[in-house]
């Protein structure tokens, strides 16, 4: 009994110390192993700390004189457009075949008639006014000529009667030769030979003033003429151009009165821009001679007329154009604008290589001005200049931030004055916050962006 109990108090403990005496042979097998496999393992070689350089493209600073371009936008419109009305009143009765709008009628073509037969009666009738005061003036200087020719005749009966009443008186009142009825009549015919010849002088003294009035009288005639000759004129009304037509508010046989609008027409031979533009860029940029053309006039003078480039803004890399710089329309005080006017003559609004298409009215477009050129300035990409206007040179490839003064951006163009130096690289990489002096690796090099 005691045997069996001292069995079961001495089995726990052999149990005990087989499980510590496996786990011991577990963890030296799991030991000796895991050295040999770490004795199999060769050493990594150890890693070099190496600078890494930032890959970047870069562009070659080279001073150069280009004017400035001062871009502006605006639309094109017809220089001269007129609209066309009637000068006297009637009813049309012929219109031209083609009056419709878009239409192009070439210059002499009758765009429209009116009825002429009251006008043409009335320059008949004027006519008929003028013959007839010629014929008067033509009667009257046939009848002072004759009449000159007949008051010599007239005054030698005046002379020859008075002679002969003269005689008579003298024979009756001295020697009572003859009797006093013969002398009185001899007197009543000197008497009626003196009052013909002062009639007759009466009216040789009137001739000239009615000639005069006969020739007022053809003169007004005449003028009645001229108006009634221009009015049969004005019932054709004719292109004095080559004319696009734009609209019209006429039909056949509608009775129209003068200054009522029949038609606009535009003459497409000379377009023109209308461009606002700042005018602190106008103060600085656009050129101006030193001349004054219109003497002490406060307008702006001496505009120099330099050729400008179009592009129609629905498609600019296609469709461009040259104009020219014409005049200052106006100065808008609110906005600060300065409106130039630039001037395409047709020539040049036809003259274009893509597709024929034509610079018309109606297109809105982009100007380029150009201004006053600068000496010795660099021309760098917008995105090379940060906006405290510093660039990223490269030295020794490294980063160095150099400050430098750009006197104007012109669109994604930067335009440098100070700051850089002839060769110098620039980097053109979009860069956010760079390290200074990082090491930068050069992969492409790009020369200076030259004026367009």
């Amino acid at each position: 009994m005691k045997d069996l109990d001292y069995r079961k108090a001495k089995r726990p403990v052999q149990n005990i110390t087989f499980r510590i005496l496996t786990c011991v042979l577990i963890l030296t097998v799991g030991i000796f192993g895991m050295t040999n496999l770490a004795s199999l393992k060769k050493p990594p070689a150890a890693a070099k700390n190496e600078e890494r350089a930032l890959q970047v493209e870069a562009i070659r600073a080279q001073p150069a004189d280009a004017p400035v371009v001062i871009t502006g936008y605006g639309e094109a419109h017809t220089l001269k457009v007129v609209p066309i009305s009637p000068a006297v009143s009637g009813t049309i009765v012929e219109i031209h075949p083609r009056l419709d709008a878009g239409e192009i009628i070439p210059k002499g073509e009758t765009l429209f008639r009116i009825d002429i037969r009251d006008y043409d009666a009335a320059v008949r009738e004027a006519r008929a006014a003028e013959r007839k005061w010629e014929n008067t003036i033509k009667r009257l200087e046939k009848q002072f000529s004759i009449d000159r020719q007949r008051l010599s005749t007239l005054q030698r009966n005046r002379k020859l009667a008075e002679m002969e009443f003269h005689r008579l008186r003298d024979l009756f009142q001295e020697k009572q030769v003859g009797t006093r009825s013969g002398m009185e009549k001899a007197e009543q015919a000197f008497n009626t030979t003196m009052d013909q010849v002062d009639q007759l002088n009466k009216a040789l003294a009137l001739y000239p003033i009615q000639i005069e009035e006969a020739l007022s009288s053809l003169a007004s005639a005449r003028a009645r003429l001229s108006v009634a000759v221009v009015n049969l004129d004005r019932c054709t009304v004719a292109a004095d151009f080559d004319s696009r037509v734009k609209s019209v508010s006429i039909e056949e046989g509608q009775y129209v009165a003068p200054g009522q609008k029949a038609l606009t027409l535009a003459d497409d031979s000379t377009l023109e821009i209308h461009v606002p533009l700042n005018s602190r860029d106008a103060r600085q940029w656009l050129q101006f001679s030193d001349s004054r053309q219109h003497g002490g006039t406060a307008w702006f003078n001496g505009l120099v007329p330099v050729i400008c480039s179009i592009r129609w803004t629905e498609e600019s890399g296609s469709y461009t154009w040259q104009g020219t710089l014409h005049r200052v329309v106006r100065f808008d005080r609110q906005t600060r604008t300065l409106t130039v006017a630039v001037r395409i003559d047709s020539p040049d609004a036809t003259e274009n290589g893509a597709k024929g298409l034509p610079l018309v009215e109606g297109m809105f477009c982009c100007v380029d001005i150009p201004g006053k050129t600068l000496k010795n300035i660099y021309r760098l990409p917008r995105w090379a200049v940060s906006y405290k206007n510093t660039v990223y040179k490269i030295q020794n490839s490294r980063l160095k931030t150099e400050p430098v003064k750009v006197v104007r951006v012109d669109g994604d163009t930067a335009i440098v004055s100070d700051g850089l130096q002839p060769g110098d690289l620039v980097v053109s990489t979009r860069l956010a916050d760079p390290l200074e002096n990082i090491l930068l690796q050069v992969t492409h090099v790009n020369t200076q962006r030259r004026s367009s």
